[in-house]
């Protein structure tokens, strides 16, 4: 077992947190719970006793299990870093190129530049790339921070980092540009290059679906007469596309009439075409003529998928009634197909909606039972949905529930608790959104300002104090956090703070020691305290500057 391998490499009086039970880690490949043990292991461990643990000789590293941990830790960015980086020191243990891939794509999410491209660096220097799907992660990364130029910029510099360019890596550069909604930009890289690259169906296509995203269809039809002149044949795909572009312009009429030719022309229609048709019809409230396409699905032998089912399934929870999507729901069972957690996330939130938490509470645990364990998405909606009736202990006891299981908690779910905590104006939920925050802060999420100034005056009011313990210091004072709440004029706050109190330039190294340590002796109220009026002060001396 984990927790008797563990007890060689962790110190000899380890903090209770770490000691979290877990199965060994000595099979390849990884059993399917060992990542999400891992995961909790890691966001309670403070870095030292981490890296001893993460080193341990028992522990048989392989890049599977790497690869499920850092997915497990996506919503939690900057511990996830830090175990790639301790485990990169490892001895016996290298990592692979897709480790590195997850890493670049935490770090760009992080928006740490500098961390993303030291990766890249490394990844060239141990030969093991960066290749098209690096350079993908990291162009989708700076185009989601709206730096699109900065984008197109990588994707021209791809061949000095010994990753040339070729057809695949110039639409995957048009496709990143086309789901930010960047068809402008997209469309004149396209121009430029599509010459050189030898543009095809797919290039096409992809630009297609940016004008459509942006909802302009007479763009996107044009393209297409350009592809056609060029001799390219559109495909399936591309009227799909136009399809699609329509509804989502809110042109239902031109959709239908695009859908009558693409039948009297003989397209061969698939269920993408049918699906598109029944959520279309349904998110402008035509259930009715939905309900129709899917009979005539069914009666032309066009299979539905679980993706038709869905797009029902939500169609009937958003626009009629909770009923009739369960109707749907059971004769999707009965006829074999197996619900999805978006099958299961649209009807959960379809009935919390209308107010049946105890029913949507149910679906929950049948998740479960059908191996289809619940996401951070099942749990924020139902978690949402208790805090918005008021039922402050039914949330909790959903979170604990999460946190019990598979399922890490991100931001979000920390948001939504801790507002929560001020509707009553309890003491003890004041006490809670305490608590919350330390947890929040442990787990590597930083609170906007504004949520820290909200329950440092709660628990003011209140006059009560949570002991903290260290390594939630040690992550607020981390010099690779940014956007701490209590920080000067921006870039690393933790840094600035860490700079103006712990290392004053008034203080000899033994009396900065002294001053660190009984900062870490202070109870949670009064770190908060001092934490605001610090902040504050740098932050009026930049403006004054």
């Amino acid at each position: 077992m984990l927790a008797q391998q563990l007890k060689t490499a962790a110190p000899k009086n380890p903090k209770p947190s770490f000691l979290i039970p877990c199965r060994s880690f000595t099979t390849s490949p990884s059993h399917p719970s060992q990542d999400s043990h891992l995961a909790n292991l890691i966001l309670k461990s403070d870095p030292q006793t981490l890296t001893q643990i993460l080193h341990s000789p028992q522990i048989d590293w392989t890049s599977d299990l790497v690869d499920k941990t850092l997915k497990r830790l996506w919503n939690h960015g900057p511990k996830a870093l830090q175990f790639f980086r301790i485990l990169d020191h490892h001895p016996n243990y290298t990592h692979s190129c897709s480790s590195f891939d997850h890493a670049v794509d935490i770090a760009g999410r992080l928006r740490d530049y500098k961390s993303l491209w030291t990766l890249v660096a490394r990844m060239r220097a141990r030969r093991l790339g960066p290749g098209p799907r690096t350079f993908a992660i990291i162009t989708e990364r700076y185009v989601a921070a709206g730096k699109p130029d900065r984008a197109v910029k990588v994707f021209l510099s791809m061949h000095e980092h010994g990753c040339p360019q070729d057809l695949n890596s110039f639409n995957t550069i048009l496709d990143v540009l086309c789901k930010a909604k960047r068809a402008e930009k997209a469309y004149n890289l396209f121009k430029v290059f599509r010459g050189r690259f030898k543009a095809d169906c797919v290039s096409y296509n992809i630009i297609a679906n940016g004008w459509c995203l942006i909802k302009r269809t007479p763009k996107a039809l044009e393209l297409l007469g350009e592809m056609v002149e060029r001799g390219l044949d559109p495909s399936l795909t591309t009227f799909n596309i136009m399809l699609k572009g329509y509804f989502r312009a809110g042109q239902i009429k031109e959709a239908w009439e695009f859908f009558l030719q693409m039948k009297k022309r003989k397209c061969e229609i698939d269920v993408v075409t049918y699906t598109t048709l029944v959520h279309g019809f349904g998110v402008v409230g035509e259930i009715k003529k939905a309900r129709k396409v899917f009979d005539e699905m069914v009666g032309e032998g066009v299979l539905p998928s679980v993706a038709t089912y869905n797009a029902l399934i939500q169609v009937l929870c958003k626009k009629d009634s909770v009923e009739n999507a369960v109707v749907v729901f059971e004769e999707m069972v009965s006829k074999g197909y197996v619900p999805n957690v978006t099958t299961y996330n649209v009807f959960i939130r379809g009935l919390c909606h209308s107010g049946n938490m105890d029913r949507a509470l149910e679906f929950m645990d049948r998740m479960k039972g059908d191996e289809c364990d619940p996401n951070v998405q099942t749990y924020n909606v139902v978690i949402r949905y208790f805090c918005d009736a008021g039922e402050i202990e039914k949330a909790l006891n959903v979170f604990e529930k999460m946190g019990c299981g598979d399922c890490l908690p991100n931001l979000d779910t920390y948001n939504v608790l801790i507002s929560a905590m001020f509707v009553r104006k309890k003491p003890e939920d004041l006490l809670v959104a305490g608590k919350l925050l330390i947890e929040m802060v442990d787990r590597g999420f930083l609170p906007r300002r504004f949520t820290f100034n909200r329950v440092l005056d709660g628990l003011l009011l209140t006059g009560v104090s949570v002991p903290v313990e260290v390594s939630t210091l040690d992550v607020l004072l981390s010099p690779c956090v940014e956007d701490l709440p209590f920080g000067g004029s921006g870039g690393h706050s933790g840094a600035l703070f860490e700079r103006e109190i712990f290392l004053a330039p008034d203080l000899r190294p033994s009396q900065r020691a002294v001053k660190k340590q009984d900062w870490l002796n202070k109870d949670h109220l009064t770190i908060l305290v001092e934490m605001k009026y610090h902040g504050e002060r740098n932050l009026n001396k930049n403006n004054r500057l």
